[in-house]
């Protein structure tokens, strides 16, 4: 073979591999990691969905008579794990907890991206003077230790599912806008954005057609992250007291404050396993990201092998 047609076969390698989105979702259904936390985050979404169908009844009902005896009677048959200190049944509470906690994870997430795209995104593309403020801004923001911020915030509007919304909201905000201002910056001087700029289009259309679809990856694979932050917070306000003003409210954070005193019911296990689903879908969702992994990570293997042969032939053909 010569050396022609080993760089032919190098160059035929490099076929098409489609838009970035899809290439990314191909290597994560690859990656094992992320397959599990799909799987872990596909369950308790279910379990949220259907909870009134797979749950022993409603997240009120009590039954002192279970506790008669003392508290808290474990796993049975009638209640697979245990009842906490008013009769009341874990699974089933915990199965309508994954409808508050999702739900407060989702809000308030979408708060602090939504408000953080904005202002990350006109910090960054803008600059002057104008970046310096928000930035600043942000600096104090971030100054403040996270769940102590959200603790101030709450006890600022007073406590409650909602208020827990906007305080692990406003959180989050500092924390897009950062993120996306530096992936702005790195992609305004890019080539295609002077090519845009040189040909007269609009400011704001490039940012929302040029910059901003090549510059939100990052802030995706932090949007999962935050989801498992998040959920982490809302368990943590709502254990101190600072959830919904309902005791009977089947909040994983209100359940884990009920049964401190007794750790036979076990809220806390469905916390590590959301925020683990999350954490990994997030990490699968930076590894197929990366644009140091773009592309043909597998074509790439396939061509150092090849090119080792090049080479091999290469110096054959020299010493002949």
């Amino acid at each position: 073979m010569s050396i022609a047609e080993v760089e032919a076969q190098e160059l035929a390698l490099e076929g098409a591999t489609g838009g970035l989105w899809s290439d990314a979702f191909r290597r994560l259904r690859r990656n094992p990691g992320a397959i599990l936390g799909a799987i872990l985050v596909s369950f308790f979404i279910c379990a949220a969905i259907f909870a009134p169908l797979l749950a022993h009844g409603g997240p009120k009902d009590q039954n002192l008579i279970l506790i008669a005896g003392g508290c808290c009677p474990g796993p049975s048959h009638a209640h697979w794990l245990g009842v906490d200190q008013l009769g009341r049944d874990v699974y089933t509470r915990i199965l309508y907890g994954a409808r508050y906690s999702l739900l407060i994870g989702v809000v308030s997430v979408s708060i602090g991206l939504s408000i953080g795209l904005i202002l990350g995104s006109v910090a960054g593309y803008l600059g002057g003077a104008i970046d310096s403020v928000i930035m600043r801004g942000m600096d104090i923001m971030l100054a403040i230790p996270g769940l102590l911020f959200a603790i101030g915030i709450v006890a600022l509007l007073g406590p409650g599912l909602y208020q827990i919304m906007i305080a692990v909201g406003v959180v989050n905000i500092p924390i897009f806008a950062r993120l996306l201002r530096g992936s702005i910056l790195a992609q305004r001087e890019n080539d295609f954005v002077l090519a845009a700029r040189a040909v007269g289009v609009r400011r704001h259309r490039i940012l929302f057609s040029h910059i901003l679809p090549n510059a939100i990856s990052p802030v995706i694979v932090q949007g999962t992250l935050a989801m498992a932050t998040a959920i982490i917070d809302v368990a943590g306000l709502g254990f101190l007291g600072l959830g919904p003003q309902d005791p009977a409210t089947p909040e994983w954070g209100t359940m884990l404050s009920d049964v401190n005193d007794y750790l036979q019911t076990a809220p806390w296990l469905a916390i590590v396993l959301s925020v683990l689903g999350f954490n990994l879908i997030g990490d699968g969702l930076r590894e197929a990201l990366d644009p140091k992994l773009r592309g043909r990570t597998g074509k790439f293997r396939e061509r150092s092998r090849l090119s080792y042969l090049g080479a091999g032939r290469r110096k054959a053909i020299s010493g002949v």
